[in-house]
């Protein structure tokens, strides 16, 4: 497949082959790490959970103020007592402050548990997904492209819930190349998109 510098898949999809950067893979996976309130926030109970969530600390405000909820006390409060419901534009910037705050408040675990005491946490790697490629086509298709197994400790862990946690993609891109380069060897470059990357923790 066409690429540059090390051959990395610059133009993934123009051979048809499918996947998503490793850095990407990666904001997914700690992503679906983090748990929180199960009912929506148009339920009377998944509403009620997260107001009181968001207003039992200062950073509670705080992350309501990051949403853009500017509204007087006098209508949280009754927004509390379940005497008015808030309008579907509140609704949704509700929810995206109780998800803000929620990260923030399980980042230290979340590093924790990745990190297990410095053993670190072992990964498994798909490859991107070359079935629609035409052979001539295919990446390193003498030796083929297997799931691998490999195991990230190190401060690794910490910059990419950091990196997470403050949407920053190109961090996440530059720890997804680190990581590959250190542990893959010379087949890194074949690894960069990917279709999938999983972890137990």
């Amino acid at each position: 497949m066409a690429g540059s510098g090390a051959g990395r898949w610059t133009n993934l999809g123009h051979y048809r082959a499918r996947g998503i950067h490793g850095g990407e893979a990666l904001k997914e996976g700690i992503e679906k790490m983090v748990r929180g309130i199960e009912s929506s926030v148009d339920s009377e109970r998944g509403l009620a959970a997260r107001l009181r969530y968001l207003t039992a600390s200062d950073a509670g405000y705080e992350a309501m103020d990051r949403a853009g909820i500017h509204v007087r006390p006098r209508t949280l409060m009754r927004w509390l007592a379940e005497e008015q419901t808030p309008d579907r534009g509140n609704l949704a910037r509700l929810d995206a402050a109780y998800w803000d705050l929620r990260r923030r408040n399980v980042a230290a675990d979340l590093k924790r548990r990745l990190n297990k005491g410095g053993r670190g946490t072992r990964i498994e790697i798909d490859p991107a997904d070359q079935s629609q490629v035409e052979r001539r086509h295919r990446r390193d298709l003498q030796r083929g492209l297997q799931a691998r197994d490999i195991n990230v400790r190190g401060n690794i862990w910490d910059r990419a819930v950091d990196a997470w946690l403050t949407g920053d993609t190109q961090e996440l891109e530059a720890i997804w190349d680190e990581i590959i380069q250190g542990s893959l060897g010379t087949d890194w470059d074949a690894y960069t998109y990917v279709s999938s990357v999983g972890w137990a923790a």
